[in-house]
């Protein structure tokens, strides 16, 4: 089912369609919030809260470009709030594997800090530069499939990207100096 007709079958009354689009995209959409938010937990609560948002906000979906697109933007942008309003508290991030005989702890924790700062450093971005990088990186979209879901021209959603990359090389470069 085309997303279109997928869409018009949920404002229709069909909630059964509703399941076939949370279906289809629920594990990207995990992923790009597991990615925004490093804790698993956290990231299956914004991304159930963006299926959400998504349902209330159906009849706003133009079909300009693909409904995944569409989604993916609301859902990063739930887990950029969600990780500016939550206080940071330690917590041992289940995918690191510290548990396997060849892992080192040191290079574990380090590389977590990395991703943590990662993470920081593209929430700090100004937007447009914020949702461009997300999308890309934390999303997996293509410029092509951004360009779409943001409305913006292919040109200007290159720019917006490599301006956010320059950007973050900044601030990272001097936090790492630091």
């Amino acid at each position: 089912m085309d997303d279109r007709s997928l869409v018009a079958t949920v404002l229709d009354g069909d909630r059964d369609a509703f399941r076939i689009l949370v279906e289809r995209e629920q594990v990207a959409v995990y992923r790009a919030c597991l990615r925004i938010l490093g804790r698993p937990h956290d990231a299956e609560d914004v991304a159930q809260e963006s299926f959400v948002m998504a349902y209330r906000a159906l009849g706003s979906y133009r079909g300009d470009g693909p409904l995944g697109g569409w989604l993916m933007r609301i859902a990063t942008r739930h887990a950029f709030r969600r990780l500016g309003q939550r206080r940071d508290a330690a917590e041992l991030n289940p995918e690191i594997g510290l548990s396997a005989p060849a892992s080192d702890p040191l290079t574990a924790l380090l590389s977590g800090e990395r991703e943590r700062a990662v993470r920081l450093a593209v929430a700090g971005l100004r937007e447009p530069y914020r949702e461009v990088v997300a999308l890309r990186f934390f999303g997996e979209l293509s410029l092509d499939a951004i360009a779409t879901a943001t409305g913006r021209p292919l040109n200007t959603v290159k720019t917006h990207l490599r301006r956010g990359l320059e950007r973050l090389r900044a601030d990272l470069g001097r936090e790492v100096a630091a």
